[in-house]
């Protein structure tokens, strides 16, 4: 008798003091009726000491070493385009230093393909020397003059290159672009041709895969 008195009286003061506890935060210990006792879980097993927890995920790899010029021939969607880079010396020498930042603007190959002329073709050329423009060692080297600016119209010496930031490209002459987000898309303005993706971030800037090809005449 005095063994149940005794467990009697533990229970009034735990509940008690429960209510003491949980009152002052809003808790309501009203037992609710019908209430059903709480599914037996078992004791509780401390995790065993060889158990380590999960090591965190490594960050992704550094890409300060390499180059654009390293990344320009990895994606044959614009790997017409890339050639083109390695023809002018000037444009190659600029994406293999490391201290000249550049943001590359790589036309799809459909997109050159889709030309009413090639690269190096210009309408004055042959409106001034007829169809032999591009023929002989003077015709080469205007030729390479053309490729040269065709190039250079899809190059801005800055990166990383902000959103709504005019600037120019290497051409001499060239009009002020910049890029606006337009449904979820960078689109380079005033041409208004989309960014299909920004493939590479590396050590001297960034190159990204154009939809289009920019007017720059």
């Amino acid at each position: 008798m005095k063994f149940l008195t005794l467990h009697l009286t533990q229970i009034l003061a735990a509940t008690a003091t429960a209510h003491l506890v949980a009152l002052p935060y809003g808790i309501n210990l009203k037992p609710t009726p019908n209430q059903k006792p709480l599914m037996d879980l078992g004791p509780v097993v401390p995790p065993s000491s060889d158990e380590q927890p999960a090591a965190p995920k490594p960050p992704p790899p550094q890409q300060g070493g390499v180059l654009i010029s390293d990344v320009m021939g990895r994606d044959r969607s614009i790997n017409i385009f890339a050639g083109f880079t390695r023809d002018i010396a000037a444009i190659s020498t600029r994406l293999d230093d490391g201290a000249q930042n550049s943001t590359v603007l790589a036309p799809r190959n459909s997109a050159v393909e889709a030309l009413p002329r090639k690269p190096w073709e210009d309408p004055k050329d042959y409106y001034r020397l007829g169809a032999s423009a591009y023929e002989g060692e003077d015709g080469q080297d205007r030729a390479q003059r053309n490729l040269r600016r065709f190039v250079e119209a899809h190059v801005v010496p800055v990166s990383p290159w902000e959103e709504g930031v005019k600037g120019r490209t290497l051409l001499e002459g060239d009009r002020e672009i910049w890029w606006e987000m337009k449904g979820g898309v960078k689109v380079i303005q005033p041409d208004g041709i989309e960014v299909d993706s920004v493939a590479s971030r590396v050590g001297n800037g960034e190159l990204w895969i154009l939809k289009g090809v920019r007017n720059y005449a």
